[in-house]
């Protein structure tokens, strides 16, 4: 990382008082002007300093990783059984040959390979992650030569202008050159949970932890706009100064820093320079992963004390090798142990889980999903609720103004799109006729056009000429720029009125509020009503109708004249509120408050924009009308939330919308349909929070224990009804864009921030982004996480019966007398090259039909539930017994007729005879197993349902058929090294191998029945849990109403 070694300071005393000093300074000092760097002062400065980011500890090299398997139990034991092949030959009558120490460095050889495919997988899956977190890399907005740019934020320079809003996070150390309303959280530096309010000017003598005039990196803006130029960088930021402090001799020089005033000291980063070669760094486990990690070292340790036992009762039982006799029965029962021990442990676990876990984030992008934190794709499986916001996710996000009530009247819009072709009709008048011009309207659309920070863009295809019509700026206001323009309003009419004073939107005030400069206009608008004389400033406010009807004292009629705004009157505007609700339309009312001068001292630079909107709206506002636009339900969301009702899972809406509005659209997604009774199923918030607090722990749970729909929500309100959910045991999904949902979001199990609407704070919190806003994406990843969870217990069921079956079978031969079925190195190469491969294709299933058919596994659920034991065991005795009876019967045919370890000794080549029989036993060993990993593509399905659905299993079966075939057949390996006699066993070896596999096909089959009647019998068993739980919910929830 360039930004930790090569960064050059200014001698200390030439150092600016960045937060004292005059802008004009800076830019000297920067070479910067308001119009940003040029682009090759940019490239100039990014090599000089390098990039815009924190120190991060180097990810462990593929050496490391390599080294770290070192440790691992399975190669412990692998380095154990080596040690004591080494000894055995050593001590034995062949020390001299060197072909006898074949099945150490055999051994070595594997540990060596296995060592690697574990390293070099790790390494792959850090890549694959690594090239996901890139792509959620955070952008700035820049000013470069005068253009304004998203750039990477790691590629921000000292002397880069650059542009901040609410949701934003600040890039980099920042001097603000302008800022409005500017409020940032500066927890992370100072640990004060209050917001800071932010100015451009220069103030002497603040007490304050940081200076006024300046913001710091990794600070989100929690509200306003701002411009700053970037005076540091990197690891010479303040919060940089801290993450030095976290990584010791990493960081910077801790003498110097950064002092309240902003004054930049220089940090001198470097590089680690000692040797850390077995210090090796590990990314932290998933709680998948350490389950599985735990439930392998479990399962070897009794493995462990099953070979110690067998190593016992070797020796009572007086079993020697076959192939030395003379050798002590120790040293032989030694290396039988250790067979037993490699057999038994489950090593390719862990391996298969990392692949499976990193293939499906890869995955999950297709769908438009990318996931943050690799924890969330085991958490997705769990999920019982899902809470989804509506404007973007649910609907399309680019609304329509399809209706608007002015005057006492209403009209209809027509037109869709951002295109500005329709015209404004009155509801009641069946001609039809053209009445845009209408005064009142006319103003109610310039009004709030004049509240707007939206513009209109018209743009052509060079190649095509297509014009197209794009709206650049908050899309809830695209529909009244849209609008306004069909109404005839032209720019000029809006940019003669020059803003003076902005108060954004935020969801406390519900409402926005601008201040224009009017004194050269008589009228609002060419086609607007009449001004008072005195008039010089105009104040309008745009929001939520129940607020801004609040503040209205006065209204016009349609003719433009003003009166009083009495109660009929405001009940009429609130009855048409309510009629366009019905319709799911989301409808802001439009005041305004004309004035001879401000209601406060402007020369005072003190007041705070809070204080100037609290003096402003302390007059009666003249109420000018409603517009009323409607956005539209995505394609397919309606399907996806009927999915999810299937699958088990809740999804509940929250939104700022009216009750009415709320209820409409959530009927038409489903998330109220399925007779679902809206009065008791959608709430308003309000009745979360009834006196401006909110309910105790109970009362909040019983409110929120079966509503599917939250009106008029605050993003506080998210984290709220998050905290109820879970209490209620509920796993739960929630979705957010803003600043303050972060909170919810960090809180959820499984937080999800909007790719193209969304925050870089939601971001940050998040645990995955939906790339494209979609509520379908969702549930496609809700999907994907349970396929993903099911192909994990397969393979897991898969290899734990391979392991089962081998401990048996070496059990039975020492204990029955019979020569050990197979060698050490047998097994090591029966599961490393001819099961793992299809265990990682079992990982790589699509899921069987069902699947989003079940219930939501309990968080706490074990990976390996009844059934799968029951398979695992049974699928193991299985293979045992089929692949013993043909051990034994090859033992016969090759060993004239004797099958016992004792009586086979006294005949000819008995050992290469016992080397026949374990190339048959091998043989038919691989092909069931190769044929059994189809089988166990479903617990309950039949093995040809989906034959052909995975391509990755007949690579594998292939990649495991030549790994045999290359056993058998090629010198030196096959004969010398793994004792296997692929041409020596002849036609009837090869033909008799064909009884394990179809014997396995038939009795795996038939299991099936068993376990799909254990898993039916499971699924009516989570229904009635979750039948139970509803029933008590549906309860608790009437109760809350009552």
């Amino acid at each position: 990382m360039t930004s930790v070694v090569g960064v050059t300071a200014m001698p200390q005393e030439e150092q600016l008082n960045h937060a004292m000093c005059s802008i004009d300074e800076l830019y000297a000092e920067l070479s910067s002007s308001n119009e940003g760097l040029t682009v090759a002062d940019c490239v100039q400065r990014l090599q000089e300093d390098g990039l815009n980011e924190l120190y991060k500890p180097p990810r462990p090299t593929l050496a490391q990783l390599f080294l770290a398997q070192m440790g691992t139990l399975m190669i412990i034991v692998l380095m154990f059984a080596a040690v004591a092949d080494l000894l055995v030959t050593i001590t034995g009558k062949h020390r001299n040959d060197g072909l006898h120490y074949c099945t150490f460095v055999a051994i070595v050889l594997i540990i060596a390979v296995n060592a690697g495919i574990a390293a070099w997988t790790e390494n792959k899956a850090g890549d694959a992650l690594e090239a996901l977190a890139k792509m959620s890399t955070a952008s700035a907005t820049v000013v470069r030569g005068g253009i304004e740019l998203q750039v990477p934020t790691n590629t921000v320079v000292r002397g880069d202008m650059v542009l901040l809003g609410t949701g934003d996070v600040v890039p980099a150390d920042l001097r603000l050159v302008t800022a409005e309303d500017l409020k940032v959280s500066e927890m992370a530096l100072t640990g004060e949970p209050e917001d800071v309010s932010k100015t451009w000017k220069i103030k002497a003598n603040s007490d304050k932890l940081t200076p006024d005039n300046m913001v710091f990196s990794s600070c989100p803006v929690t509200n306003g706009r701002a411009t700053g130029i970037v005076v540091a960088v990197g690891m010479n930021t303040r919060i940089g100064g801290i993450a030095s402090l976290m990584t010791g001799d990493h960081g910077k020089d801790h003498s110097k820093d950064i002092d309240q005033h902003g004054r930049h000291h220089h940090v001198t980063a470097r590089r680690h320079q000692c040797c850390e070669c077995f210090h090796i760094p590990h990314s932290k486990e998933t709680p998948l992963q350490a389950a599985l990690n735990k439930f392998s070292n479990r399962i070897s340790i009794i493995s462990i004390m099953v070979c110690v036992i067998m190593y016992i009762a070797g020796i009572i039982l007086k079993r020697h090798d076959p192939e030395n006799p003379s050798e002590p029965t120790a040293l032989y029962m030694l290396m039988v142990a250790v067979t037993l021990a490699v057999a038994s442990i489950p090593e390719g676990i862990p391996l298969c889980v990392t692949i499976a876990l990193s293939v499906g984030c890869k995955d999950m992008v297709k769908q438009m999903v990318l996931v943050r934190k690799i924890s969330a794709v085991e958490t997705l499986g769990c999920a019982s609720v899902i809470c989804s916001d509506k404007t973007g996710t649910l609907t399309e996000g680019k609304m329509n103004m399809v209706k608007a009530y002015s005057g006492g009247v209403c009209y209809n819009v027509s037109g869709g799109g951002f295109v500005p072709v329709g015209k404004f009709t009155r509801s009641t008048d069946p001609s039809g006729e053209e009445c845009s011009k209408d005064k009142t309207l006319f103003s109610t659309l310039l009004a709030a056009l004049m509240c707007c920070n939206t513009t209109l863009i018209e743009t052509k295809d060079p190649d095509t000429g297509t014009r197209t019509w794009t709206p650049k700026g908050n899309s809830s206001e695209a529909p009244i720029v849209v609008a306004a323009r069909k109404a005839g309003v032209t720019e000029q009419e809006v940019s003669s009125c020059a803003r003076v004073l902005e108060v954004p939107f935020s969801s406390a005030r519900k409402m926005m509020l601008t201040v224009s400069d009017v004194s050269t206009c008589g009228t609002l608008g060419a086609w607007g009503i009449g001004l008072p004389k005195d008039t010089k400033y105009l104040a309008v406010v745009k929001g939520a109708p129940n607020y801004i009807v609040d503040y209205c004292g006065q209204c016009y009629d349609e003719h433009g004249t003003v009166g009083e705004f009495t109660k009929e009157l405001k009940d009429a505007t609130m009855n048409a509120v309510d009629e366009f609700s019905d319709e799911a339309l989301r409808v802001l009312a439009v005041a305004i408050y004309p004035c001879a001068e401000m209601p406060f001292d402007e020369s005072d630079d003190d007041l705070t924009v809070d204080d100037k909107f609290k003096a402003i709206t302390a007059n009666k506002f003249q109420f000018l009308g409603l517009v009323a636009s409607i956005d539209r339900p995505r394609v397919g969301v309606a399907e996806s939330v009927k999915m999810a009702h299937e699958a088990g899972i809740r999804v509940v809406m929250i939104t700022g919308d009216y009750l009415k509005t709320a209820c409409a659209i959530g009927r038409e997604v489903n998330i109220l349909g399925g007779g679902a009774n809206a009065v008791e199923n959608a709430v308003d918030c309000m009745r979360m929070r009834p006196d401006g607090k909110y309910l105790p722990d109970s009362a909040m749970d019983q409110l929120t224990s079966a509503t599917r729909v939250f009106a008029r929500a605050k993003p506080e309100d998210k984290l709220e009804i998050v905290k109820s959910l879970q209490r209620q045991g509920l796993v739960t999904a929630m979705t957010g864009d803003g600043v303050n949902d972060a909170p919810a979001l960090n809180q959820a199990d499984i937080g999800v921030a909007m790719g193209i609407q969304g925050t870089e704070v939601a971001k940050g919190a998040s645990a995955m982004i939906l790339l494209d806003d979609n509520f379908c994406s969702i549930v496609d990843a809700v999907h994907k996480g349970r396929v993903i969870y099911a192909g994990i217990q397969k393979f897991v069921t898969f290899i734990m019966s391979v392991h089962i079956a081998e401990i048996l079978q070496i059990f039975i031969c020492v204990l029955g007398g019979l020569p050990v079925m197979r060698t050490p190195l047998l097994i090591l190469f029966l599961v490393l090259v001819t099961d793992l491969p299809p265990s990682i294709a079992l990982g790589m299933e699509k899921g069987e039909p069902t699947l989003m058919k079940q219930m939501p596994r309990p968080k706490d659920e074990p990976v390996a539930l009844g059934f799968m034991w029951f398979s695992m065991i049974f699928n193991g005795l299985n293979i045992c017994i089929i692949i013993f009876i043909l051990y034994v019967v090859a033992l016969r045919h090759f060993c004239d007729g004797f099958i016992l370890q004792a009586d086979i000794e006294g005949i000819d080549d008995a050992q290469y005879k016992i080397e026949k029989a374990r190339t048959v036993a091998f043989i038919s060993l691989v092909w069931a197993d190769n044929l059994r990993c189809y089988t166990a593509r479903s617990f309950t399905l039949p093995v040809y349902k989906g034959f052909f659905s995975n391509p990755a299993m007949f690579k594998a079966v292939a990649v495991a058929q030549v790994g045999l075939y290359i056993a058998c057949f090629v010198p030196v390996l096959s004969e010398q090294i793994l004792a296997l006699h692929g041409i020596g066993i002849g036609i009837w070896g090869w033909a008799i191998c064909l009884f394990g596999p179809l014997g396995s096909l038939v009795l795996c089959e038939t299991l099936k029945i068993f376990t799909a009647m254990q898993v039916r019998a499971l699924e009516r068993k989570k229904a009635l849990r979750v039948n139970a739980n509803a029933e008590l919910t549906r309860s608790q929830h009437k109760q809350a109403w009552k």
